[in-house]
């Protein structure tokens, strides 16, 4: 299993339009070979981020994923906040699965 997180920094007058983007994103993602799960995080204290996780069934699978033209449909409105929505860069994690409790 290959898991990624994205740590996404928004500022508080923003987390509601960016909450409802996700709620009405396209879905892209779902349609893809070796896609598992996408979970939004929602942080608990200020300042810290919220986190957008996938998980796929291999880092090759993800890898499609983010080189074929359903990634560029699926993140089209992305960009549409304005930059002063985001505190800061997000930034993109990526883990191997070694060990689950399942």
């Amino acid at each position: 299993m290959f898991v990624t997180m994205n740590r996404i920094f928004v500022n508080p007058e923003y987390t509601s339009t960016f909450e409802e983007r996700f709620r009405k994103r396209a879905h892209e993602v779902d349609k893809m070979d070796g896609f598992v799960r996408n979970m939004v995080l929602r942080p608990k204290q200020k300042d810290e981020p919220y986190v957008v996780m996938t998980f796929w069934r291999s880092e090759k699978d993800f890898s499609k994923w983010v080189n074929s033209d359903a990634f560029k449909k699926g993140h089209a409105k992305s960009g549409t906040l304005p930059k002063d929505a985001f505190s800061t860069e997000s930034h993109l994690e990526t883990f191997e699965m070694f060990l689950d409790s399942d």
